[in-house]
C-alpha cells in the first residue's frame, strides 16, 4: 500500500518520514528549531516575603509544524502521536492527546502539525532541525468500504513515496472542519 508523501521544505531541513525496523509506527520529525519555555507563574510578594496574590500559572503552547503533507490510501485514516520519549525529553505533550488525520486531508498545503503545551522543562529546552518528535500508523476508517478492507488485510505493507504534488483539495489546516 502506497502513502504519497510532500515534503513541503526543500534543502537540509527537507525530512521524510521514515519507518525503522525497531518499531511499527512511522516517524515523524521536526522541520524548524522550536525554543521550548517551562510553565511560569505570576506570583506577587510582599515586602516581607509574604505571598498577596494567588500564582497564575502560564504555559506555552505552540503548534510545530512537521514538514509534510500526505495523501492517505481512500477508506484509511492516520492516527498521530508522541513518541515515547517526547515528554521525556522536551517536556511537551499533545494537547488533544492524539491527532486525527482522514483521508480527506491531502492537499499540497495541508501540513500535517503537533499541537503541543510545554508543562515541564525537559532535558533540552529546544526543539532542533531534525528531532523525531511524533510518529503515526494508518488505520482503516470506520467509513472504508468491504473492498477497501480486503485490501488492508492482504496489503504486505506499506510503501512511503515521495512525490512532488498531491491529488486533493487543500482543507486550509488544523480545525477546518468548524466547531
Amino acid at each position: 500500500m502506497k502513502l504519497k508523501i510532500k515534503v513541503l521544505l526543500k534543502g537540509p531541513n527537507a525530512k521524510m518520514p521514515e519507518l525503522i525496523e525497531k518499531g511499527d509506527w512511522i516517524d515523524l520529525y521536526s522541520p524548524v528549531d522550536q525554543v521550548l519555555h517551562a510553565p511560569s507563574a505570576n506570583m506577587v510578594y510582599d515586602k516581607n516575603g509574604e505571598l498577596c496574590s494567588k500564582a497564575k500559572v502560564y504555559n506555552q503552547n505552540f503548534i510545530l509544524p512537521l514538514g509534510v503533507a500526505m495523501q492517505l490510501p481512500d477508506g484509511f485514516e492516520a492516527h498521530v502521536l508522541p513518541r515515547s520519549s517526547t515528554f521525556k525529553n522536551y517536556g511537551i505533550m499533545l494537547v488533544n492527546s492524539m491527532g486525527m488525520i482522514d483521508q480527506a486531508f491531502r492537499g499540497n498545503t495541508d501540513e500535517w502539525k503537533y499541537w503541543a503545551i510545554t508543562l515541564a522543562q525537559g532535558k533540552n529546552n529546544k526543539i532542533k532541525v531534525g528531532d523525531r518528535i511524533a510518529q503515526f500508523r494508518i488505520e482503516l476508517s470506520q467509513k472504508a468500504t468491504f473492498w477497501q478492507k480486503l485490501k488492508w488485510l492482504f496489503c504486505t505493507g506499506i510503501e512511503l513515496e515521495r512525490v512532488y504534488e498531491l491529488e486533493g483539495k487543500n482543507r486550509g489546516g488544523i480545525g477546518s472542519t468548524g466547531k
